[in-house]
């Protein structure tokens, strides 16, 4: 009976036993107060996690971490009409393209030195022919500020690894080489050159890859990575064969002169010959009338 008794409150002795001794209660207290921080800290943790992801409707501009924001590069940018209002310019000379009427590529063909060369850009003005602001195209770097007497000062701008554009006929300029200048920024104010006399007051402006000219029309409001994409190996053929075109046309502008200047010579000698005969033929009438009245005067006896 009292082995059973013993083996009941063996349990509760043990209990006791164990905290009899010294270290006992510092060390429940030591593994409660780390069970209790952990809890704490674990908390704290979780709550700062929830507020790291949490969005604020009246902040918009709330991150959703601590990272800092990635800029928006060249790429995702449009190209954009190098004016303030493109409702109020005119293309004074569009982009000369093989694929267009005889009309356009007329219309596309700059005079210069008594020789057609292709348009190779495009040139802009107000109606009145009044000047204007020139503006960057694209966020870039300026490449280069140069001063020319035929085309007019011009600014070059690269955009990416071969991309650039080009502003020609301009003055005031307010950049200078190695600016970075930001799309929409003003550059220079519209002028005049000698290369488009019949432009007056104008910009002409250029996009090209790998310096071969595209359309800037193509590109307007596109971004800077679809002319990236784009493969302008046919523009570079067509650039080729243009330029044989216009040796074709001044050669035969050439020809149709000098058939001109044969065709006048011609009617000069026609006219010549014609004014000779007339001559002759009113001398030989005169003549013959003097003869008749010198035979008349003779044959009357009362002479």
């Amino acid at each position: 009976m009292r082995e059973e008794e013993n083996k009941r409150t063996s349990p509760k002795s043990k209990v006791k036993n164990f905290f009899k001794k010294r270290w006992a209660f510092p060390a429940v207290y030591i593994a409660s107060a780390a069970i209790i921080l952990t809890g704490v800290l674990w908390y704290q943790n979780s709550a700062n996690e929830t507020d790291k992801f949490k969005y604020d409707a009246s902040n918009p501009s709330t991150q959703l971490d601590d990272e800092p924001a990635v800029p928006v590069t060249n790429d995702v940018e449009n190209f954009a009409w190098p004016v303030n209002d493109p409702d109020n310019v005119i293309t004074q000379k569009g982009f000369y393209d093989n694929s267009q009427s005889k009309e356009e590529q007329v219309n596309s063909l700059v005079f210069y030195d008594n020789v057609y060369q292709p348009n190779t850009g495009v040139d802009l003005k107000m109606e009145d022919n009044s000047e204007f602001e020139v503006l960057a195209s694209l966020s870039g770097t300026v490449t280069k500020v140069s001063e020319d007497s035929v085309l007019g000062n011009t600014i070059e701008i690269e955009h990416a690894d071969g991309i650039k554009t080009f502003y020609q006929s301009v003055k005031d300029i307010q950049v200078k080489e190695g600016d970075e200048v930001k799309k929409g920024q003003s550059l220079a104010t519209s002028g005049q050159s000698l290369y488009n006399k019949d432009g007056g007051v104008h910009v002409h402006f250029e996009i090209r890859k790998a310096d071969v000219a595209v359309n800037p029309i193509d590109y307007f409001n596109k971004s800077l990575a679809s002319l990236e994409k784009a493969d302008t190996s046919e523009a570079s053929q067509a650039t080729e064969e243009n330029e044989v075109t216009e040796e074709n046309a001044t050669e035969e502008d050439a020809i149709s002169e000098d058939a001109t200047q044969d065709e006048s010579k011609k009617e000069v000698s026609d006219e010549s010959k014609d004014s000779t005969n007339t001559d002759a033929s009113d001398e030989s009438t005169d003549s013959s009338s003097d003869d008749a009245a010198d035979e008349s005067t003779s044959a009357d006896p009362n002479a």
